[in-house]
């Protein structure tokens, strides 16, 4: 007689098969409480504290004493090592295998024999296979325990880290594991995820239900013979296939690990050796596993910290199973960093990787990034790379991206086919809904038939385990599912390309992430070394460059030392470091970073000069332009008794010398594009600025602005004179002034150090009490000055130098901010007398608008968004542009335009930003366009100065480079990588449209070829259809829009 056929409800019968494999419910009678079958102590643990993240070989010659379960170590991020001395006992002999069971609560890795054998945590990488320890007999390894977790050590997911906290051994001991069991709980695992997640409309799901009711019925626990019963008839689920003609789903395993964040990159180090070793041990078991690994700094660590390993990996590269992706030095911020430094992170991870694995990487990979530039895709494809990889604008808080498979187009119109993973995540656990998600999710269905799933534990490490590999086998091919395989990045797009890509959409200019907006702005103090460090580095190969041209020093190039720089640069631009998003210790590694690299640039810029200039006893003081047009300004010499140098009668041709509020020497110049010039040969004459002090205000006029300032540093007016008219439309009620400082309330959803909610800008708070009035600093012909100091409360406050110089389109604002707030925002604003619906922000090569109004909630999404050196403001025929010298942060909504200056969020830097700030910025009105006003040119002059020193006269005269047509700036002359004869010019084309420019030099030049950023000879020698000579002098191009042009220059 059939057992009675019971009604089933759907939820009762799931949860029946749920707590049949929990690990919390029932495990003394459920199938789970027998994957550890037997248990025994080891025989012994030995333990020592170490004072450093130590080498292994080390480590094992000091001296350990015998501890137990249950002790505690630490405080946060000290290191320990313990030795296991254990037997396996013989009556294990017959088992399918015996682990090693460890919980120290925290991260821990272990070696075996003296090598880095696999990594351990509390959360998804429990235990280790004992291979070759025979039973009976004495053996040991060594375990590193890191006295951190996977998210560092701080309360929360971003609290800061509790610098004493411990960490209990809760447990070490020998298990064996049954296999069988193993298998059979991923049976029933994968077909409750089926009836639960495969719609109702689908009879599968009902089939999954029943299949999985059968097998628990067959199940009778400690009977292995009930257990492979069980197991045909999940297998006889499983080998019914999918159609034809469904999604394939294309898995690839994968490790997001932050090269710093919550933790400071010296841990990362070892995270990277814990997770990839782990991926390994797994890749030796599972032949069909791939694995997809970026960022060529944690190659380099394992390479330089685990040399043994590395060649491991170097070998799973040959096989392809470990992957690498990116082609990036690290996983930069797509914002913040400057052009140049985007191509310098293609060039050294290209590099690297094409060194040590003999193959350049095909696909930008950067998952994790709050934002994209849109300047990106001719970047990449530059770099050689044909496609890009990100999930990250699944997070976007009002608008959801429209796409998943895309072509990406830049603003000079060049595209990379681009996919976002459908499952939002770039560390699924690869369960079935995952899977179902990853077709769901897929926006563009019908056009493609393909989608990635990134699986693997992510962002502190971990990858993936042996759970997620077992669930992928069984799902491989099986109908009621995707077809899924084990595949790479590139297979996926090669796949989607074959399909056909013309019925693909097409997203033009920047991808704007709608959440951690305050990354613009949070950690002043790394934004503003990022951008000083970028042109010192820029400045110091431009002049090393020009030495190459001269007699003796071709050779002397500090190849070396630029190398490490950039490397140490780019490194500190990963996305939680450069945005602030990180704790006070990587900060605090961060800052150590810069400061070498400014003392060493320093010392080379200045060497670099000297060098420029011939043995002479005609002394005084030179003036270097580091940029590709003329440019006139005020300059300040040292005092005579600060710095030994020539005397003031030799300074310049002028009747007096004038003197600034200092005590320096102000002289006006006038210096040639890319030149060396003496300051004599290069003072210019002068209109001289003058100050008028009334009742209530303060007026600065030179020749071209005249600006009226009241006691509390705000500009009343700022009248144009070419133009007639005021810059600003100011109003006393509410306090909309130019130069008006505010401050918001900034008080995020979550994210402290990354968010800055649309809802702030409700709460603005204008700053109007004055420490003392305005008083004149300056009064002289070449400059004129006030100074002014305010309260933004009784622990803060501005203090600022408000100037005009002689000859000048801008007023500066010179400021200092001594800044102890707690979840404020201060920004400076402007109310512009300009009428226009979009504004434009300097970006990398080239320049974006973005909306002034809120039409759309596109548009109001944008209420806090990223520029560099400027951003504008115009109408036919005028325009206001505000200038900075460090800072990212604007808004612009209606007519009032807005700089970020600091936050001041708590989490998970408690003492971010507070201290002392100093920055600059301008505003700069202008008659035409800002392109033909000449915005661009001053913007770089505000941030790369003209460098003043002692010296003799230079070697040769006149301009190293120059360009005849504006529309054209020369970002970076440097030493070719690999060839002493060889300078790479790089260029762009900045105003938006065709140009046509010839490029001439007064070194001695043979020829000029294209190349692209890697430095590699384009085809043809052509650009834009035409061919590329050098003659004489100069070379002559045709640049599109926005284009990038690099040129290998060999000197003769």
């Amino acid at each position: 007689m059939n057992a009675t056929a019971v009604f089933k409800n759907k939820r009762c019968t799931l949860e029946r098969a749920e707590k049949f494999i929990s690990d919390t419910y029932f495990t003394d009678v459920n199938l789970r409480g027998r994957l550890y079958p037997d248990k025994q102590p080891v025989t012994a643990i030995y333990h020592c504290a170490v004072e450093d993240r130590i080498p292994y070989h080390e480590a094992i010659t000091r001296d350990f004493t015998k501890t137990e379960v249950g002790r505690s170590f630490g405080p946060t991020w000290a290191t320990h090592w313990f030795r296991i001395e254990f037997a396996i006992p013989k009556k294990w002999s017959d088992k399918d295998e015996v682990r090693l069971a460890w919980n120290s609560n925290s991260e821990a890795t272990v070696w075996q024999d003296g090598i880095l054998a696999q990594g351990l945590n509390k959360d998804n990488h429990k235990d280790f296979i004992l291979l070759g320890y025979p039973a009976g007999k004495p053996h040991s390894l060594y375990i590193e325990m890191a006295c951190n977790g996977l998210f560092g050590a701080g309360s929360g997911l971003i609290g800061p880290p509790d610098p004493n906290k411990t960490f209990a051994l809760s447990k070490v001991e020998l298990v064996t594991f049954d296999r069988l069991v193993f298998d059979l709980i991923h049976d029933i695992e994968t077909l409750v995820d089926m009836a639960k997640h495969i719609p109702e409309t689908d009879q599968r799901s009902f089939q999954a239900l029943y299949t999985v009711n059968s097998m628990v019925n067959i199940c009778t626990v400690g009977n292995p013979d009930s257990y492979r019963q069980a197991r045909q008839v999940a297998q006889k689920f499983f080998s019914q296939a999918p159609g034809s003609s469904c999604h394939t789903v294309h898995a690839m395993g994968h490790a997001h690990i932050d090269s710093a964040w919550l933790w400071p990159y010296a841990e990362t180090v070892r995270k990277c050796a814990r997770s990839w070793s782990t991926t390994l041990a797994l890749m030796d078991r599972h032949p069909d596993y791939k694995f997809v690994c970026s960022q060529a700094q944690q190659y380099d660590w394992v390479r330089i910290h685990y040399p043994g390993l590395f060649e491991r990996i170097r070998r799973s590269v040959q096989k392809d199973q470990f992957i690498p992706v990116g082609g990036v030095w690290v996983e930069m911020d797509g914002n913040l960093p400057s052009g140049e430094s985007f191509v310098r992170q293609f060039l050294y991870g290209q590099r690297f990787f094409m060194k040590v694995f003999q193959r350049k990487c095909n696909v930008f990979w950067l998952p994790d990034t709050f934002g994209y530039s849109a300047q990106l895709p001719q970047i990449v494809r530059e770099a050689g790379i044909e496609y890009f990889v990100t999930q990250k604008l699944s997070w976007s808080l009002i608008n959801k991206f429209p796409h998943s498979t895309f072509w990406w187009e830049g603003i000079d119109g060049s595209r990379c086919l681009t996919h976002f993973p459908p499952a939002d995540d770039y560390g699924t656990s690869a369960k079935v809904e995952d899977i179902l998600k990853t077709v769901k999710g897929n926006k563009d269905k019908g056009r493609v038939n393909h989608s990635i799933l990134l699986f693997g534990h992510g962002d502190g490490g971990g990858g993936p385990s042996e759970e997620m590999l077992a669930r992928l086998e069984r799902v491989k091919e099986v109908d009621g599912l995707p077809r899924v395989k084990q595949s790479t990045p590139v297979d996926f797009f090669e796949s989607v390309v074959k399909e056909g890509t013309d019925n693909l959409c097409s997203w033009v200019g920047e991808l704007y992430l709608e959440l951690h907006q305050g990354t613009f702005t949070t950690q002043a103090k790394l934004k503003k070394y990022n951008r000083k460090l970028e042109f010192m580095l820029r400045n110091v190969e431009l002049v090393h460059s020009l030495g190459l041209a001269i007699p003796g020093l071709r050779g002397r190039y500090p190849s070396d030392q630029l190398d490490h720089m950039w490397k140490g640069l780019l490194l500190n631009q990963f996305h939680d470091v450069l945005p602030g998003s990180c704790i006070k210790q990587v900060v605090e590694d961060a800052v150590k970073i810069y400061e070498d690299i400014e003392n060493t640039a320093s010392k080379l810029l200045m060497d670099g000069l000297q060098a420029l200039c011939a043995a002479s006893q005609e002394k005084g003081y030179y003036v270097f332009n580091p940029v590709s047009w003329q440019r006139g300004e005020v300059i300040a010499l040292a005092r005579q008794e600060d710095e030994e140098g020539p005397t003031e009668a030799k300074v310049a041709k002028i009747d007096s010398v004038i003197k600034d509020c200092e005590g320096k020497t102000l002289v006006l110049v006038d210096v040639l594009p890319m030149s060396l010039m003496s300051v004599r040969e290069s003072s210019a004459s002068v209109i001289p600025v003058q100050v008028i002090q009334s009742e209530g205000s303060i007026l600065l006029e030179n020749e071209h602005l005249v600006a009226s300032i009241d006691g509390l540093g705000r500009v009343q007016s700022l009248w144009h004179r070419e133009a007639e008219r005021d810059a600003f439309k100011t109003c006393d009620q509410g306090s909309f002034y130019g130069n008006q400082f505010v401050l918001f309330d900034d008080i995020p959803l979550f994210w402290d150090a990354w968010d800055v909610m649309d809802y702030h800008l409700e709460t603005r708070q204008p700053i109007t009490k004055a420490v003392t009035s305005a008083q004149i600093l300056d009064n002289n012909q070449l400059r004129c000055s006030i100074q002014t100091k305010l309260f933004i409360s009784d622990k803060s406050w501005i203090e600022q130098v408000i100037s005009l110089d002689s000859g000048c389109p801008y007023l500066k604002f010179s400021t200092k901010v001594e800044w102890h707030e707690n979840h404020k925002f201060l920004k400076v604003e402007f109310p512009l007398n300009v009428r226009s619906s979009n504004a434009t922000y300097d970006i990398q090569f080239g320049h974006l608008q973005r909306p002034t109004h809120l039409n759309t909630s596109w548009d109001s999404a944008k209420y806090e968004v990223v520029g560099h050196k400027w951003a504008d403001m115009s109408e036919h025929g005028f325009g206001v542009a505000l200038l900075n010298d460090c800072k990212y942060g604007h808004s612009c909504h209606g007519n009032i335009m807005r700089l970020s200056l600091l936050r001041s969020p708590k989490s998970p830097d408690p003492t971010a930003d507070m201290g002392q700030h100093e920055f600059t910025y301008a505003i700069m009105p202008h008659t035409g366009s800002f392109q033909e006003s000449g915005v661009i040119q001053q913007a770089y002059n505000l941030n790369n100065p003209l460098v003043v020193f002692p010296g003799s006269l230079p070697h040769q005269g006149g301009s190293y480079f120059k360009v005849d047509n504006p529309a054209v700036v020369i970002e970076t002359v440097k030493k070719a990588e690999d060839n002493d004869n060889v300078v790479v010019m790089r260029l762009y084309e900045a105003f938006g449209g065709q140009a046509k420019a010839t490029i001439q030099s007064s070194l001695h030049i043979s020829r000029a070829v294209r190349c692209n950023i890697l430095e590699e000879p384009t085809p043809n020698n052509a650009l834009n259809g035409n061919e590329i000579k050098w003659v004489g002098r100069s070379v002559q191009l045709h640049l599109k829009p926005f284009q990038i042009v690099s040129l290998l220059l060999f000197l003769e």
